[in-house]
């Protein structure tokens, strides 16, 4: 089924789905000039909540900075957006895809002198990786692909080209009878999946990747490292090699799109015991009682937003 939903925002205005179209020679379409976020809103009880809405778009305006593709709104601009396109829609839950990207022109690789155009869409979308995957987990493989090295490209930054990288991760993987891959840096320390971020379990100990592997800075990341610290584990960020990914007790993945999704295999061998452990559990459990409004967002983590 084609995701969509009835209106979208593009250029300053809400308008129906079908009607947001771009020009073939779209400098994006060409060179991958485009940067972008994924986020969430979650059906709270009386409706939705914007999952860390400003991290994100601010994020995405650092993305822009990056790429030199400035963002046509402030990050207060694009909370009211999104909040206008949660309302067209009536969506009480969703997943909400913000872009900015060079429009048609010229098409020189330089495409500075494009305009910029910008959608922010909201549609329905349930677990990434499935939702039998957050119970049970996903069986993964080590990706032939490496992530970039430094001073190639950004990896801190959602710039649309670079995820090139990480459709070759993804399509590998899938085509080796496994749901996702994981790619080592340049230097052959574990970076991240094709989408997500990583954490092992070890001891008691979470463990995962710093900035510098090559890695984005996922804000649902950041979520299981204050979860975790608030339930009393140790966090540490530092270099992980291949073999700690056999060595792990549990290890999960974290992203908007993957929320908190265990992995019960890595390159057919079993980790931990094969099922989602009990440190992973726990996170999961506080992370999905925020987001329904189960447990108190004590960390501000939620914008409730007004339906009408």
């Amino acid at each position: 089924m084609a995701m969509r939903a009835d209106y979208i925002w593009m250029n300053g205005e809400v308008i129906p789905w079908e009607q947001a179209t771009v020009h073939v020679f779209t400098h994006a379409l060409h060179y991958g000039s485009s940067v972008f976020e994924g986020i969430r809103a979650y059906d709270v009880g009386d409706g939705p909540a914007i999952f860390r809405g400003r991290e994100h778009f601010e994020r995405l305006l650092f993305s822009g900075k990056v790429a030199q593709i400035p963002s046509p709104l402030t990050v207060d601009e694009w909370m009211e957006v999104t909040a206008e396109v949660l309302r067209a829609n009536q969506h009480r839950s969703a997943y909400i895809r913000p872009l900015v990207f060079r429009g048609y022109e010229s098409l020189g690789v330089d495409g500075r002198g494009c305009p910029v155009d910008a959608i922010l869409a909201t549609v329905p979308w349930g677990a990434y990786l499935g939702a039998e995957a957050l119970e049970q987990g996903v069986d993964v493989q080590v990706s032939s692909w490496r992530r970039m090295a430094p001073d190639t490209l950004n990896a801190l930054a959602k710039i649309g080209g670079q995820y090139v990288n990480s459709q070759n991760v993804v399509m590998e993987a899938r085509d080796n009878g496994f749901t996702e891959g994981i790619a080592l840096d340049v230097y052959g320390y574990v970076s991240e999946g094709s989408g997500e971020n990583i954490f092992l379990v070890h001891k008691g100990e979470l463990f995962t990747p710093p900035l510098g592997n090559s890695i984005l800075g996922g804000i649902t990341r950041d979520c299981a490292a204050t979860i975790a610290q608030d339930l009393g584990y140790n966090v540490r960020e530092t270099a992980i090699p291949r073999e700690m990914l056999y060595m792990a007790d549990e290890i999960f993945f974290t992203g908007t799109a993957a929320e908190i999704t265990p992995i019960r295999s890595v390159d057919r061998k079993p980790v931990g015991s094969g099922s989602r452990g009990p440190i992973t559990k726990a996170i999961q459990e506080t992370f999905f009682g925020i987001v329904k409004g189960e447990i108190e967002d004590k960390w501000g983590w939620l914008t409730p937003v007004d339906l009408g």
